[in-house]
């Protein structure tokens, strides 16, 4: 048995976010110092607020203030905290009804040990030094001795100077991949520049890349199976929005390619041709990174196109 390779993986998609009136006032709110929520049919309280009832469905623009200072209603200790987390020491997870609110927010609260922290306990809101309307403005929340204020949900109309129209809302996942048995076979193969599938030994299909176990048979697969290099184009999408740190100019398209001799397509990139002139039956070769431990893209071989019955059961 080969050594089964594993690598640090990070799947990152950061997106721009549009915000409605409603979250605009809440965001822009934040930076100012000021906590809004939204009045919904029945006359509850809503923070964070929510652009439609969620009893009726009605669209909800009836803005209140309420105070920076709440009651925990809920809580869990967080004893290790990780990257990008509100502290970075132990603190615990906190559902604060602020005075004003019908709903609680969740946040972090500022406490030296679980001891310190109860259901019913008062806090306040402890702001950001710099606040740029986000969530993060709120730094954390605070043990508080005062009691609830006499503010029962003012009414705002969530005007500010210069709101905050977008946020920037990342998703980052940090961990380990282990490709397992097969798939470790495969990235082997292609460091020698060679593409290695496994035949399924009941249906007799040959599967790039390939799984370890037949998805059709739900059997294991262990028969290497080289096939390649050339393949058919089955289809494609044309690509118009430049990805972040990737250095290809759009548009470019990327397709589902049948290297010959496999009944799975892989997808890759098309290259050496222009992208309107891409299209299904397009027979296609790799062209080898600079290292050639995988293929950059695929070029057009210069063949005749496949005839569709030939990967019609591969799209």
């Amino acid at each position: 048995m080969p050594e089964i390779l594993s690598a640090p993986l990070v799947v990152e998609f950061p997106f721009t976010r549009s915000l409605g009136p409603v979250q605009s006032a809440f965001l822009t709110g934040l930076r100012e110092r000021t906590v809004l929520g939204v009045r919904t049919t029945d006359g509850r309280t809503l923070v964070p607020p929510v652009e439609y009832d969620p009893v009726t469905a009605d669209e909800l623009r009836d803005l209140v203030q309420v105070d920076p200072t709440g009651t925990v209603t809920t809580w869990a200790w967080n004893p290790s905290p990780r990257l990008g987390q509100p502290l970075d020491r132990p603190f615990a997870w906190v559902l604060v009804r602020l005075d004003g609110a019908d709903t609680a927010l969740l946040h972090a609260l500022d406490a030296p040990d679980p001891e310190a922290v109860r259901t019913g306990m008062r806090v306040r809101v402890r702001w950001a030094a710099e606040r740029t309307g986000a969530i993060t403005d709120i730094a954390c929340f605070e043990p508080y001795e005062g009691g609830p204020g006499e503010r029962t949900g003012a009414p705002h109309g969530g005007v500010f100077t210069d709101p905050v129209t977008s946020i920037l809302a990342p998703a980052r996942l940090d961990y380990t991949y282990g490709p397992g048995r097969a798939q470790t076979r495969y990235l082997e193969a292609l460091a020698e520049r060679r593409t290695v599938g496994e035949r399924c030994p009941s249906c007799r299909k040959v599967y790039v890349p390939p799984r370890g176990a037949c998805p059709t048979c739900g059997v294991a697969t262990d028969e290497r199976v080289e096939v390649g290099p050339a393949g058919t184009v089955t289809t494609f999408c044309i690509v118009n929005i430049k990805a972040k740190n990737l250095d290809i100019e759009v548009p470019y398209v990327y397709a589902h390619i049948a290297l010959d001799g496999a009944d799975l397509a892989l997808h890759g990139r098309i290259g050496g041709i222009p992208y309107d002139q891409v299209r299904m039956g397009l027979r296609v070769e790799p062209v080898w990174s600079e290292d050639g431990r995988h293929p950059d893209h695929y070029r057009p071989t210069g063949e005749p196109d496949a005839d569709y019955d030939t990967y019609k059961e591969l799209i």
